[in-house]
């Protein structure tokens, strides 16, 4: 970022500190995070090595970190299963008979798991696998809805040690073979259909269709939902039931060096071509299990709900890995936010006292649309703790959110990624919030906001986010492609280069701007599109707004804006100015969009991510690229 054209601009200004209760600081994992922090920076092996010592090992490590630029080992020589610590720990112990899972169908069927059952089927689904010469290293692809066995199956990988790739049941057939064919995976487990908005998406026809020219599946296993049942061509095909009901509930758990994969992740988010990131059992699991914990201040009463998919990183991690480690009770349902009403969510939470709730800022202004009129209807006082992951939060969908649910709850806005594999700067629900914040670092964890160059920027002044030390969860390779792992760690030399824009305030809180692709270069300025986007939807007609750089002859590039407007208010010439002039008011005038179009649609991606990259291709009439991660 050498010279002041590169400078980015920050417009952004904190209007108000909420403090966190002081029952829920009493109470709280980490009371003082301050003191845990610096603790945790002036030695952090000694601090990883404490928190993988609450977790169970087959072996202990020999060294806790082995740093070969821009290579990590985490807990060399140790020796363990993620599935242990999910399971049978809790298994030996009263949890036994604990809650593990809820399920809940779109059509309001439920099932449930204590974790004694649920260890049973993961068993009988691994002691399955292996029958079909599944083993360790092998690749499973798992296409699935959100149904209980998508739990069950990549629990029974991980406890044979195979490795699996999770592929959203929203992807085409073309971006489903893509991701087979990559991975070679020796087996595919699929449905017969997953129902969305009351329609049954055909799923296996989908997965034949990505079977053409993937000659590495030797077995695709059905899980057959519908009557009568869907016709399957053994010996290839087979059903779910019939792969697991013979076989054993006992299974040992493989012993996996730490350094073992135990998944691989397709993602391309908003750019390019789609990348395997690879997670590990050892690092992986200690710091999804901490941050779970302490983010969310975890406890054994609480129940739990992430509307994510385990599809997406934050189902892996936050769905079934962290929360199961924790000995937590989740609830997983089927279906759409607003469907059949928009009452959906703040029903499941009233029905089964959700005490943590778990959601993107998508979601939240999706919910904030259809107006208060509908979390009201609902007793929403088991709420504790509130969370928001995916992407950067408006102040005004923050405050909604605060607001709706009984303004008593700390909202724990967390930033991290599929590659980080674990929350990295997050408030803990001891620390003061900022509305549009993600607050400080994750203890252990040394973020910064840099130059080009690596130089700290000051505050206010925005840069690049990177994280300057290795930490447990990291990824540790792009599956085939370890020089594209490599360019994170050299983008800027000796940092983790996040790809993403942020400033940090005088406090030493991080505000993330967005992905600095997505920066726009006004007259010499150069502006986050969060920033833009969050001033528009400030306005009270405002539902959504995405922001992209045009080209321009003499400003470099104008601001362009669409927008979806609320329920009740309409598009007009007259609305254009309004927001404006709103714009002009809360940034002031360099962030002005020089066009304003309206829109009932943005392009996202199935975790919410508004891709502003196809926004731009379709204005500027160029190829987008990469798009199957597109939500329709």
């Amino acid at each position: 970022m050498a010279g002041t054209e590169e400078k980015i601009d920050v417009l952004t200004e904190a209007k108000k500190v909420y403090d966190p209760p002081a029952e829920v600081v009493e109470s709280a994992w980490v009371r003082d995070y301050d003191q845990v922090y610096e603790q945790s920076i002036e030695d952090p092996e000694r601090f990883w090595a404490t928190i993988a010592g609450e977790l169970e090992w087959f072996n202990p490590w020999d060294r806790v970190l082995e740093w070969d630029y821009p290579w990590a080992k985490w807990f060399v020589g140790g020796r363990c299963n993620i599935t242990v610590n999910c399971l049978d720990r809790h298994v030996r112990g009263w949890r036994k008979n604990k809650v593990a899972l809820i399920w809940v169908g779109e059509d309001g069927a439920s099932r449930v798991f204590t974790y004694g059952q649920l260890l049973r089927e993961v068993n009988r689904c691994a002691n399955g696998l292996k029958g079909l010469g599944v083993g360790k290293g092998d690749r499973v692809t798992i296409y699935l809805p959100r149904i209980p066995e998508q739990f069950i199956a990549m629990l029974a990988c991980a406890r044979i040690g195979a490795i699996h790739s999770v592929v959203y049941s929203g992807f085409s057939a073309q971006a489903l073979r893509d991701r087979i064919a990559d991975a070679e995976a020796k087996a595919v487990i699929t449905a017969d259909v997953g129902y969305h908005r009351g329609k049954a998406v055909q799923l296996k026809g989908i997965v034949d269709e990505a079977l053409e020219g993937t000659p590495s599946v030797e077995h695709v296993v059905v899980v057959r939902r519908q009557t009568p049942p869907v016709e399957l061509h053994p010996p290839r095909e087979l059903d779910w039931n019939q792969l697991i009901e013979q076989a054993s509930p006992r299974c040992r758990a493989e012993v996996m060096d730490a350094e073992d994969p135990l998944y691989i992740l397709y993602t391309s988010g908003t750019t390019g071509k789609p990348k395997g990131v690879v997670h590990v059992h050892g690092g992986y699991m200690v710091g999804t299990y901490i941050t779970c914990k302490w983010v969310f201040d975890l406890k054994d009463e609480d129940v739990y709900f992430c509307t994510a998919d385990p599809g997406w990183v934050t189902g892996h991690s936050y769905i079934v890995y962290a929360p199961l480690m924790n000995g937590a009770t989740v609830l997983f349902p089927e279906g759409a936010l607003d469907y059949p009403d928009p009452g959906r969510w703040w029903s499941l939470i009233e029905q089964y006292e959700v005490s943590i709730f778990y959601s993107t800022p998508t979601a939240i202004r999706a919910l904030m649309k259809y107006g208060d009129e509908w979390p009201r209807r609902y007793d929403l006082s088991s709420l504790r703790i509130l969370g928001t992951v995916g992407e950067p939060i408006n102040p005004e969908a923050w405050l909604w959110y605060y607001r709706v649910t009984g303004e008593r709850c700390p909202i724990v806005d967390t930033w991290w990624q599929t590659e980080t594999g674990m929350i990295m700067i997050t408030p803990l629900p001891c620390v003061p919030l900022k509305p549009g914040s993600a607050a400080r670092p994750f203890p252990g964890i040394e973020a910064d906001v840099v130059d080009r160059e690596g130089r700290p920027v000051p505050p206010k002044q925005g840069g690049f986010l990177v994280i300057k030390r290795p930490w447990p969860a990291m990824k540790r390779t792009i599956y085939k492609d370890p020089q594209r792992y490599e360019q994170y760690w050299k983008t800027i030399p000796n940092v983790y280069t996040a790809g993403d824009v942020a400033f940090r305030d005088e406090d030493g809180y991080f505000w993330i701007l967005g992905r600095a692709d997505d920066v726009i270069k006004v007259s010499g300025y150069r502006l986050g599109t969060a920033e833009i986007e969050s001033a528009l939807v400030s306005h009270p007609a405002v539902a959504e707004a995405a922001a992209i750089g045009k080209p321009d002859p003499v400003k470099g590039e104008i601001i362009k804006t669409f927008v979806i407007l609320k329920e009740g208010y309409a598009p007009s010439e007259a609305m254009v100015e309004e927001l404006k002039a709103h714009v002009r008011h809360t940034l002031g005038p360099i962030a002005v969009p020089s066009e304003l179009e309206f829109t009932d649609w943005l392009p996202k991606t199935r975790s919410g991510k508004i891709m502003r990259r196809v926004l731009k291709a379709k204005e500027l009439g160029v190829d987008p690229g990469d798009i199957s991660t597109l939500e329709e």
